[in-house]
């Protein structure tokens, strides 16, 4: 069920930390043809940049580094560890340095014209105009453990409660942060994976899309 009949087609996902948005997102993305963006490995990967190389100048290097950055080579790079974690979260409240990745993400949605972004502020910054926008939401308790379940392959020694209380810090930071905070777009559609499974949550998201779809398009092209 590819879109490449369609001109323009963009979907925004936004969510708290753990609420299965990127699942969603990559399963929605290889559905339907899109081209997938995490905003979230970006931010990761500039924090990773940060500590990795001590710039003395973080602006100036990070814009230097996002002008042409490939998104494809961040797959190669293990981005997704505690220390990381908590230095993403301090640098997303910067705004020189959420600019400096919005200018990429935007970029990205223009030049590929059906895409699916996933973030935090992609909704109410980045795509505001998106054909269809998703907030994901999801019990702490069962985000925590869904959680602890991926960084438990990397970390024996990590504890569940150590990983919950960490989720709850970053959902308030992003929620009360002065710049893009996480917010529902009034015209997005709840999806609490709480209450879906993997199966039930693309339904959902699909519905949507395909509605969204037919009142935009009409007849199209299903290949």
């Amino acid at each position: 069920m590819k879109l490449n009949k369609l001109k323009i087609f963009q979907v925004s996902v936004d969510g708290s930390a753990s609420s299965g948005k990127s699942t969603g997102a990559k399963l929605i993305s290889k559905k339907y043809g899109l081209s997938f963006l995490s905003s979230g490995l970006l931010y990761r990967y500039a924090s990773y940049r940060i500590l990795k190389d001590k710039p003395k100048n973080q602006i100036y290097f990070l814009k230097k580094i996002f002008k042409n950055l490939n998104y494809k080579n961040l797959n190669k790079i293990d981005l997704h560890n505690a220390t990381i974690s908590e230095n993403t979260s301090k640098i997303a409240r910067i705004k020189k340095i959420r600019d400096i990745l919005k200018i990429y993400q935007v970029n990205f949605s223009k030049k590929n014209k059906r895409c699916c972004i996933e973030g935090r502020d992609i909704s109410t910054k980045i795509l505001p105009n998106s054909d269809v926008k998703f907030y994901f939401t999801c019990e702490l308790n069962k985000a925590a453990k869904r959680r602890f379940k991926e960084l438990k392959k990397k970390d024996k020694l990590i504890k569940l409660e150590e990983v919950k209380k960490s989720l709850k810090i970053r959902n308030l930071t992003d929620k009360k942060r002065k710049h893009s905070p996480l917010l529902k777009h009034t015209d997005a559609l709840e999806i609490d994976t709480g209450k879906l499974d993997i199966p039930g949550m693309v339904r959902k998201m699909s519905l949507a899309i395909n509605k969204k779809i037919k009142f935009k398009y009409g007849n199209w092209t299903r290949n």
